[in-house]
């Protein structure tokens, strides 16, 4: 692949009700120089105006559709836009902007058409992660396993690169959550090259609050369940 400008390297946010660490988030990933496009899922207010003088390309959904139908909206204009390679990355401040760097470098290498962020793969971003969580990603491996055939180190995790071509080839039916595990068959199906590769996330108090509930965990498998058996 040829040299990626970082202003060809489009880093799509999905925000729901996430105006109080949005532009923080933002911020940061701009530093870096990356182009961003901020998709408002539908916020009982606008995200528009947190967002006031930052260079950003800002879609709205009319009501909120889901995480994966905001990445599907984002990833199509960074496309349409001409990206290089589209980044998803989390409104929450998890993700830590300076790893966008080395997310991206096996696809701008040539390496990989995917690159799926992983908090396993070194020990201290491992024992960052609540161990509650953890036990309940392990059980969200084995499920995107069983549904996908892709084995990970990692699930869920909302911290991914795609080159230019394989975000076109991509196309996310699933709005929900129950996105993460679709683009894995995706993947599959499409026959694209994978590399996991190591990030930290950062478990703020704001995150943990507004983090997936293990409830919700069940709304995925259930969500999986129903599109395996009507599709």
């Amino acid at each position: 692949m040829k040299q990626v400008r970082n202003n060809e390297v489009y880093v799509v946010i999905p925000a729901f009700n996430e105006n109080s660490v949005l532009a923080s988030t933002v911020r940061e990933v701009l530093a870096h120089g990356y182009s961003v496009v901020v998709v408002d899922d539908g916020s009982a207010k606008s995200a528009r105006e947190c967002l006031d003088g930052l260079p950003v390309h800002y879609l709205r959904h009319a009501v909120n559709l889901g995480q994966g139908a905001a990445l599907r909206t984002g990833s199509e204009f960074a496309i349409s836009r001409g990206a290089g390679i589209v980044v998803h990355f989390d409104a929450d401040g998890q993700h830590d902007a300076s790893l966008i760097k080395s997310l991206i470098s096996p696809i701008v290498r040539g390496e990989a058409d995917v690159a799926l962020g992983s908090r396993f793969l070194n020990a201290a971003d491992r024992g960052a992660v609540p161990a509650a969580k953890r036990i309940v990603l392990r059980v969200g491996i084995l499920i995107s396993w069983l549904f996908t055939g892709i084995w990970l180190s990692d699930t869920h995790n909302g911290f991914r690169a795609l080159s230019r071509s394989a975000a076109g080839e991509l196309r996310l039916e699933e709005n929900g959550f129950a996105h993460a595990t679709e683009i894995l068959g995706l993947i599959r199906s499409s026959r694209l090259r994978w590399v996991e590769v190591p990030v930290a996330v950062r478990y703020t108090e704001y995150s943990r609050r507004k983090g997936q509930s293990v409830l919700n965990s069940f709304n995925i498998l259930i969500d999986l369940v129903l599109r395996r058996i009507f599709h």
